[in-house]
């Protein structure tokens, strides 16, 4: 019975194989949003071991990932279309799971950095997954597909912040990264054992580093998908910018109380939980009136959203402007994701997704950068910055969105063209 139970669905089935990648991501994002959040503390925590400041070493934290993955993710999404979309998955997985754990152990900011630079090259579990529902999901079905993969994700990240700020109040940084990396490896033994993928390598007409090369060149011409790329860049540097300075804003908004993780945990939980509510209902109202529209309403409201942000001056009021952005983003994302499966070829879902994930990488790399420098050109010169530097974060994201819209009304048709199959 307990073979039977392990035995892999069949592969024509799509919809158990989104579910156990449902579930697979669902862990994942637990993971690491378990410790993603606190990430900026765990920085002060540990120090420098080399005198940098901390504000350099809070974005470098960050940033390195970001342009590892940028660089990896590419190449990953192109062996995924040629040695299948499964191993991908495993491997980002279980190579999560390995470094999270070290990164339990490690004595200063600057080995938590190298982790982090390593965590970039390696792994990338959202665009592997990402790619493998592509591959499998009907083309009329995928913002359904799309919104399910994105609920994954955000369901998780409610539950892990409120879980990390749990943690650190009570037991310190170090178990959070023990338990994600527990999580990482039970999700992977999930795909390992319960997802068979059918997958038959294409015939390519060159191979090598040129043939390669070909195939991501082609994606990126393919009619309305570099326009794509540029729009989720934008809205990505908008979301991602804040991250690294919300926990150091809370900190200041709460006078360095020891509950400001607790408010960090909820008030990211709570954005999270948002967008778990509006991601499967938008992607599926997207199948029905257009991605594009659903994308540009969810922008608006995002950009809307961050302005009074700027000016909270009690914890609740960020935890509930905070939670209402999630709500509004839950559109976007899944939105782009869907945009850029009909207009391309399922065959290249590899390529599509790892370099979308490129994508995100270089938002992620960028923005931080972008906020730092805004909180250093806002702070008084020579000196820290401090909790009224960090708003002006609020306002650059919401600038963000803004020029997403205006790409989204000026590029984008009003129906994404097909990719001919």
């Amino acid at each position: 019975m307990v073979l039977r139970v392990l035995t892999p669905p069949p592969p024509s089935d799509w919809r158990r194989v989104l579910a156990v990648l449902f579930a697979a991501q669902f862990l994942t994002s637990v993971g690491f949003s378990t410790i993603f959040p606190f990430l900026p503390n765990y920085v002060e925590y540990l120090g420098s071991a080399t005198g940098l400041p901390i504000l350099v070493l809070v974005t470098a934290v960050f940033s390195v990932q970001a342009i590892a993955m940028m660089i990896a993710s590419p190449i990953w999404g192109g062996l995924a279309d040629r040695f299948g979309r499964k191993r991908m998955v495993e491997r980002a997985m279980y190579a999560g799971a390995v470094l999270i754990l070290l990164m339990a152990f490690v004595r200063s900011a600057e080995e938590l950095v190298a982790l982090r630079l390593v965590q970039g090259l390696t792994t990338g579990v959202v665009a592997a997954a990402t790619s493998m529902v592509a591959s499998v999901a009907p083309r009329e079905r995928l913002g359904y597909a799309m919104g399910v993969m994105q609920t994954a994700l955000w369901s998780g990240v409610s539950i892990g912040p409120v879980i990390g700020g749990l943690l650190e109040y009570f037991f310190g940084y170090r178990l959070a990264f023990v338990i994600t990396a527990v999580l990482l490896l039970t999700g992977g033994i999930l795909v390992t054992t319960m997802v068979r993928e059918a997958f038959t390598a294409p015939a390519r007409e060159r191979g090598g580093v040129r043939g390669f090369a070909d195939g991501l060149s082609h994606v990126v011409r393919t009619p309305g998908v570099a326009t794509i790329f540029v729009v989720r860049f934008l809205a990505w540097s908008g979301r991602t910018m804040i991250v690294p300075f919300l926990p150091l804003f809370v900190a200041a908004l709460m006078a360095g109380s020891p509950a400001s993780g607790l408010v960090t945990g909820l008030a990211i939980g709570g954005s999270s939980f948002a967008g778990t509510l509006t991601s499967i209902t938008l992607g599926k109202l997207g199948d029905r009136i257009g991605h594009r529209t659903v994308l540009i309403g969810g922008a608006i409201a995002t950009g809307l959203l961050y302005l009074p942000l700027s000016i909270v001056t009690e914890p609740w009021q960020l935890v509930a402007l905070y939670t209402l952005t999630g709500g509004a983003i839950g559109g976007v994302l899944p939105a782009l994701s869907a945009m850029l499966a009909q207009a391309t070829d399922p065959k290249e879902a590899g390529a599509v997704y790892g370099l979308d994930n490129a994508v995100g990488a270089g938002a992620r790399a960028v923005s931080p950068i972008i906020g730092g420098a805004l909180v250093a050109l806002i702070a008084a010169p020579g000196l820290a910055p401090t909790g009224d530097d960090y708003r002006v974060v609020f306002l650059a994201a919401a600038a963000f969105f803004t020029l997403t819209v205006l790409l989204v009304l000026w590029r984008v048709p009003h129906r994404a063209p097909d990719a001919v199959r």
